[in-house]
């Protein structure tokens, strides 16, 4: 399928009548003023979608993908046909017509279009990383129950190529980036392509706030809530009937890090969720059950340890430690890559904010008052995580 063209010509001025798509022509249906002529030297960019690529995945039912793009841009964008003419600044008009080249790329490759991943293709495209946004969101990890799992952001790619490239991979980030959701769809992968015998998944069980030996039943029941969204995530990428047979049989292990103390993990793809919460003797235990064939995916947030205060989290001091260790990769992401519901990239900003302005680290109440960073020192609890909380 051939991919959209453009051309640049000098903005006429006052083409206003060329659509009813354009948004002057909505403009004028809502009673509103007719929009400015373009200003002298403003640059004119049309993109010629190929005729067999459909408009209406292009744009969105009732033009909801346009909408999108015209509230982003400082720009004028008017649709006759599969002809897309663009007016405006000349980094404007550059950067509107390279998305709608993107857009095409991914309706061409059988990618469907929502306002969301609209949305993430624009600040790709704004911070030129040299990267196209189409390479990154039609990278195709684990199709599974009629549902495809790939990476949403850059630094979501770069993630998903580390695991393929390095044995030890470590990701760190804050909620809502997914490195541990992402890290199960490669396990899943691996174990399909019979790249790894089995997989296996643990966490320290460590408390938010709350004390294990209150919680009612056995020690199997009572760490059940700290591994709970690690099974979520399974039930997400394999067939739920087939779980159980396959964690009887042992090619699926789901155990609290206690667990794999003493052990040697071969032919393995294994990942250690929540790894802020280990101490430095934890983490050094758990890296060393490395074994021949096997693959390890490290994951955390360093910014919500529940760790006891005064007590150095494994996750930051690893940092430290293996930094240039050949074949160990650190890949970081950022509020940028929150793929859950915008406000949790909001609320990530506003307490890294409130940190630099304050130089403290928001945790549990004591006293009437948030325990300071002078108290943390970046090794206390840094978030009131409960334990039930989704898998990233």
């Amino acid at each position: 399928m051939g991919s959209a063209m453009r051309g640049r010509v000098p903005a006429p001025g006052g083409d206003k009548e060329l659509t009813d798509t354009s948004r002057e022509a909505r403009r004028r249906s809502q009673g509103g003023t007719p929009a400015d002529e373009p200003a002298a030297g403003s640059t004119q960019v049309k993109v010629v979608i190929p005729d067999d690529h459909s408009m209406v995945s292009l744009l969105g039912s009732g033009d909801e993908l346009l909408h999108v793009i015209e509230s982003s841009f400082r720009a004028d964008i008017h649709v006759r046909g599969n002809e897309i003419t663009i007016t405006g600044t000349a980094a404007e008009t550059a950067l509107v017509a390279e998305l709608f080249e993107e857009m095409s790329a991914l309706v061409a490759g059988g990618a469907e279009l929502t306002p969301a991943v609209v949305e993430r293709i624009i600040p790709m495209l704004r911070r030129k990383s040299g990267v196209r946004p189409a390479e990154v969101l039609s990278l195709d990890i684990l199709s599974s129950r009629g549902r495809t799992i790939r990476p949403k952001t850059l630094n979501q790619k770069r993630y998903v190529d580390a695991i393929d490239e390095h044995t030890i991979v470590f990701c760190i980030g804050p909620a809502g980036t997914g490195k541990t959701y992402l890290a199960m769809a490669k396990a899943v992968k691996a174990l399909q392509a019979k790249e790894v015998n089995r997989i296996i998944l643990t966490r320290p069980a460590v408390e938010a706030g709350e004390r294990l030996g209150f919680l009612p039943g056995t020690l199997y029941e009572k760490i059940d809530p700290y591994l709970r969204p690690l099974y979520d995530a399974l039930h997400d990428m394999l067939d739920p009937e087939s779980i159980p047979r396959l964690m009887a049989a042992g090619t699926i292990e789901v155990a609290p890090l206690a667990y794999m103390r003493g052990r040697t993990l071969n032919d393995s793809f294994i990942i250690l969720d929540e790894a802020q919460n280990t101490s430095a003797e934890q983490m050094k235990m758990f890296l060393t059950r490395l074994g021949f064939g096997s693959r390890m995916v490290v994951t955390g947030d360093v910014t919500q340890v529940d760790l006891p205060a005064g007590q150095a989290s494994g996750l930051r001091l690893v940092q430290e430690i293996l930094e240039g260790v050949e074949d160990v990769q650190f890949t970081r992401l950022t509020s940028q890559d929150v793929v859950r519901h915008r406000l949790v990239g909001d609320i990530v900003n506003a307490y890294a904010a409130w940190e630099a302005r304050t130089g403290g680290v928001a945790g549990p109440v004591r006293d009437g008052g948030l325990r300071g960073r002078a108290a943390e020192r970046g090794d206390g609890r840094a978030g009131s995580r409960g334990p039930r909380k989704r898998a990233q």
